[in-house]
């Protein structure tokens, strides 16, 4: 196990996870319509899999430059994601959704 992390394997093995994640969940979506929106998730698993690129780097002894562009990517990626969100909200102030009786 101390290998795992010690290499970095470790990271990569729960990218895979969270790819699968993706895939799971926009199939689902694709096929009955429900769950969640392409762009706020995708956004969020690359804000998240940006921080575990991080993590993998500082494992791996790489310098702060190659840390430090991943944290900015999560960073970006999160801003993206918060756009998108307050924008719906937004949009749901002004247009709600009719209530069924």
């Amino acid at each position: 196990m101390e290998a795992l992390f010690a290499s970095g394997r470790i990271i990569e093995i729960i990218l895979g996870l969270v790819l699968f994640e993706a895939v799971a969940l926009l199939a689902w979506r694709a096929r009955t319509g429900r769950g969640p929106r392409a762009r706020p998730l995708l956004l969020n698993l690359t804000s998240g899999a940006s921080l575990m690129l991080a993590l993998r780097a500082s494992l791996v002894g790489a310098g702060w430059t190659v840390i430090a562009g991943w944290l900015a990517l999560s960073f970006a990626a999160h801003l993206g994601e918060l756009v998108l969100r307050f924008r719906e909200r937004r949009h749901d102030a002004v247009w709600p959704h009719p209530t069924i009786s």
